[in-house]
């Protein structure tokens, strides 16, 4: 039976209930703030965290959905930096004129995998990753945020190759699978075990 390592289980158990309360305020996040929480997904990648949420907030005060902003500006500024804020700001407000589309595949009742598949679609940025992260942070569970530590915790307990490269789909679902099948095995929600060791890299819980 795989188990985690002394250090994670100690840390899980110290942490499931601010763990747990992180979860249900996914699933509280109101639908008037889906935006924004896409939003935030968009700025992640190849960017700080803690940088993306103060953008985020920046743009939900200013009321972006309903205002016009200068969003490239806010993206470069430095107490917030954003990589590639010229293209994320570009696909911020193309995602803002489509985002009613955007609402129809979040609320329709097709199962999360397919809900992913479709925003991949239709959402300018979106890839797997960053699809399962959004539907994740607004109350949708039960798909794997490939992130860099999720692949190097797979990597350090031997359920997956040192030299993989996450660079298709196929390869995307079976490392899914992998992590999903594991946190099982573990006892834990998929949700559970991602903040578990997004904790264990970072020290914090965010989102």
């Amino acid at each position: 039976m795989i188990k985690l390592d002394q250090k994670i289980i100690d840390l899980y158990k110290k942490l499931q209930f601010e763990i747990k309360n992180k979860l249900q305020e996914f699933k509280n996040v109101p639908e008037e703030q889906y935006f924004y929480e896409l939003v935030y997904c968009l700025c992640t990648p190849m960017s700080k965290a803690e940088n993306a949420l103060k953008v985020q907030k920046i743009l939900m005060q200013g009321d972006l959905y309903n205002n016009e902003m200068n969003i490239s500006s806010i993206l470069r500024n430095p107490d917030n930096y954003i990589r590639f804020h010229n293209n994320k700001a570009k696909f911020i407000e193309f995602n803002k004129q489509n985002f009613l589309n955007i609402l129809e595949i979040i609320k329709n009742n097709n199962k999360n995998i397919e809900k992913r598949k479709d925003l991949i679609k239709i959402v300018k940025g979106f890839g797997y990753k960053e699809a399962s992260h959004f539907l994740r942070n607004i109350g949708y569970f039960g798909l794997a945020i490939l992130d860099r530590h999720i692949i190097k915790h797979l990597q350090q307990v031997g359920l997956i190759e040192k030299d993989i490269k996450i660079n298709c789909v196929k390869t995307y679902i079976e490392v899914e699978e992998t992590f999903i099948n594991y946190a099982s095995k573990l006892n834990l929600q998929v949700e559970e075990l991602d903040l578990l060791l997004w904790a264990n890299e970072t020290g914090q819980i965010l989102k």
